[in-house]
């Protein structure tokens, strides 16, 4: 199926009717499969080894991203935690400094601990100061596309020369993007991440995470990892991220459009000190994004007002339609205050040296009408 356009490809890909005619995936919910003889199975075992429902996703992500294979896990964070399973105690990381605060915990008090990883954080922007920063010992090297909650862009094909220049790998936590509006492993990236509880599954009712890779060797690695450590995606789940998959062309559209267009009047709006979008030609890197995402930059806006803790608190409660609360990527429109939510885990000082201040909002733009949304908006200016 790798040759149709990819708004077809998610309608279609990871399964087939099977012999009952059904048109979906049933919802295989079998903890253990019968053999005919010890060690003879029909391609299933056990639940934690592999799955039918949960197969058909995994499949389905791999066609989309142009990976070899792809796998499913309970979380996001799953997903992040069974790739760093691939390092040795001891290694070295290089990540980008503006990252998902759970990435940042998962690193820095987690892994360092009980694993000696030990990361080196730089810029997403500066592109001379990540080729210096990796070196023949780095083992693995960490972005995302766009950044969290900065919206950063990372020049994708300069940082995989330089890491595959030293042999290490490179991940990609391609979320917010989805592999509809970019693919990092056709510029060479050797995993691409993902929080499936955001945009793929698209109607926050589903926490999961997945991991999809280039090459066959790293599927054999990932694939022992994510049976062995066993954090994997629930059949019920993995049914529903799949159903989502299904509308993903059509939401990133709708959340795209939809996105720019708030970014572009949040601008003019005299309450708004500076808004992050890589499509506006505000953006710093403007030109990086236009070339690297052809369809949209995706769903995500982040703002910072002109108002101190209470009146970015007044803003907060005049809304109605924005939604305060973690995670992002639903249809409906979410507003998230990264200082005091996603990224509080980040020491105070770190999180103001990187931009991530008290009146920073990181909005994710849903699917409604673009006009009711504004209105919103303006009913929270209206209340600072």
């Amino acid at each position: 199926m790798s040759q149709l356009h990819l708004d077809t490809l998610g309608v279609h890909a990871g399964y087939q009717p099977d012999a009952t005619g059904a048109v979906m995936p049933p919802i295989y919910t079998s903890s253990t499969y019968a053999q005919d003889a010890p060690g003879q199975h029909r391609g299933y075992e056990y639940a934690r080894s592999g799955n039918p429902t949960r197969a058909a996703f995994e499949k389905a992500l791999a066609e989309l991203e142009g990976g070899v294979a792809g796998f499913a896990f309970a979380s996001g964070l799953a997903a992040m935690s069974t790739v760093l399973e691939l390092l040795d105690a001891g290694s070295e990381i290089v990540a980008l400094d503006d990252l998902y605060g759970g990435a940042w915990r998962l690193f820095e008090k987690v892994r360092n601990r009980s694993a000696g990883l030990k990361t080196r954080y730089v810029a997403p922007d500066d592109i001379a100061a990540l080729r210096a920063a990796i070196t023949p010992a780095t083992q693995l090297v960490w972005l995302e596309i766009p950044t969290n909650p900065l919206l950063k862009v990372a020049d994708l094909a300069a940082v995989v020369e330089a890491a595959h220049a030293v042999g290490a790998l490179v991940v990609v936590d391609a979320t917010f993007s989805t592999p509809y509006l970019l693919r990092p492993l056709d510029y060479g990236a050797d995993i691409v991440i993902h929080s499936v509880t955001k945009f793929l599954n698209g109607h926050s009712d589903v926490i999961g995470g997945a991991a999809i890779v280039r090459t066959p060797e790293l599927a054999e690695r990932l694939g022992y990892l994510q049976n062995a450590v066993g954090g994997v995606l629930d059949p019920f789940s993995s049914f529903l991220a799949l159903r989502g998959l299904r509308t993903l062309a059509l939401r990133m559209q709708r959340h795209s459009s939809n996105a720019l267009g708030i970014a572009q009047w949040l601008e003019g709006q005299a309450a708004v000190e500076k808004v992050a979008y890589p499509l506006l030609p505000s953006h710093p890197q403007y030109a990086l994004a236009q070339r690297q995402f052809k369809r949209g930059v995706g769903g995500v806006v982040s703002v910072w007002l002109k108002a101190d803790e209470a009146g970015v608190r007044r803003f907060i409660a005049a809304l109605q339609l924005f939604t305060l609360a973690e995670s992002l990527g639903g249809v409906e429109s979410l507003l998230n205050l990264p200082w005091a939510m996603t990224h509080a885990s980040i020491p105070e000082a770190d999180r103001l040296r990187r931009g991530v201040s008290p009146n920073l909002l990181r909005l994710s733009v849903g699917v409604e009408h673009i006009d009711d949304l504004i209105a919103d908006l303006q009913a929270g200016f209206a209340a600072i």
